[in-house]
């Protein structure tokens, strides 16, 4: 990767498309944008808007830098974005990739990048990433033990509803993708993103753990099982309440299905109650 961005500060590679990914959060966005990640031509940023916390030491190590390598990453380092100059044509440059893949999801920032993406002549995709609101609140539950189960439904809600208008009101190639889909059957369901996307799909990219990954922000979890046999990851760990399992996952993709097991009786009852409607285009399995 490194060689690769050298190569590209001298040929001056231009943007051609940009994939992002919209969604609540713990819903799989930075397993996907990893997958994507892997396809030639394509070099995932993890959470783009993290960018503008590149090399500002006020900031903790996992906002200000690349979270696997840290303030020496071969990629990010001696990189800057003042945040007003166009951020995908400025990294597919950087680093030679004409396909930019970004998990960031927020409504806002999508609008602003897809709005330079056309605007540098390039064209922007958009993914909607759905899970079942319930393994999503579990995860919450999970990460925020300390606030109430109903702030995080009720987050949950907004983010689904905001995505979702995001999505009916994109101009361009879009695609609804399910969490549960994508880890059950990850070769078909990538490669009809590949198809999507432009990319050419190639078997090596389901493994994520046999490539070099340069996120900014993204899942712990996830970063962990990609790097940890890779003489990387140090910088990434698990979150103590999911340490054992990610410590114990033997790393082939396969569907987070922890919701079943951990969320109480109470909480599920709590949830089918004030999201249980919303769900319904969410929900898999029983």
């Amino acid at each position: 990767m490194a060689g690769r961005v050298m190569a590209a500060r001298e040929a001056g590679v231009a943007l051609e498309r940009a994939i992002m990914i919209c969604g609540a959060g713990h819903s799989g966005s930075t397993l996907l944008g990893m997958l994507l990640g892997r396809a030639q031509g394509a070099f995932y940023v993890g959470e783009g808007a993290k960018a503008r916390y590149l090399g500002d030491m006020s900031k903790p190590l996992r906002k200000r830098a690349c979270k696997v390598c840290g303030d020496d990453c071969p990629v990010w380092s001696g990189l800057t974005w003042n945040g007003q100059t166009p951020l995908y044509p400025l990294v597919a440059s950087h680093t030679g990739a004409p396909t930019i893949v970004d998990s960031t999801k927020r409504p806002d920032w999508i609008v602003q990048r897809a709005a330079e993406t056309r605007a540098a002549g390039a064209t922007p995709h958009l993914i909607l990433l759905l899970r079942d609101g319930r393994a999503v609140v579990n995860s919450r539950i999970r990460k925020y033990p300390e606030r109430p189960v109903v702030e995080l439904v009720e987050g949950w809600l907004t983010q689904v509803a905001a995505c979702q208008e995001l999505f009916d009101a994109f101009e361009g190639p879009k695609r609804v993708v399910h969490y549960e889909e994508l880890a059950s059957e990850p070769e078909r369901v990538m490669r009809g993103l590949c198809e999507f996307g432009a990319l050419v799909y190639a078997r090596d990219m389901l493994d994520i753990a046999g490539g070099e990954h340069h996120p900014l922000g993204g899942n712990n979890g996830t970063q962990f099982l990609a790097t940890r046999h890779q003489g990387q990851g140090s910088l990434v760990q698990p979150g103590e309440r999911g340490r054992i399992y990610y410590e114990q996952h033997a790393g082939r993709i396969r569907p987070d299905m922890r919701w079943k097991t951990e969320l109480s009786a109470q909480n599920a009852a709590l949830f089918d109650q004030m999201a249980g409607a919303a769900n319904r285009a969410c929900e898999w399995g029983e």
